[in-house]
């Protein structure tokens, strides 16, 4: 089962410059530091939340994996 488990590719499409402290600090947890940058994560309710705090500076696609 963990051969089929979802996951999130996040990439970066926008600047966290003048963005809200929360935003840069989320960007930072995501492991996302530079424009076109991707980092992939599980597919769980925390990793959710946390792409919903930004999703106006990122884009998702779900991964199999």
């Amino acid at each position: 089962m963990a051969d089929t488990e979802k996951k999130l590719k996040v990439t970066q499409v926008r600047s966290a410059i003048g963005g809200q402290r929360n935003q840069r600090e989320t960007l930072k947890a995501l492991g996302l530091r530079k424009i076109r940058q991707s980092s992939e994560w599980p597919d769980n309710s925390q990793v959710r939340g946390m792409i919903n705090t930004v999703r106006h500076l990122v884009t998702v696609e779900e991964v199999k994996s």
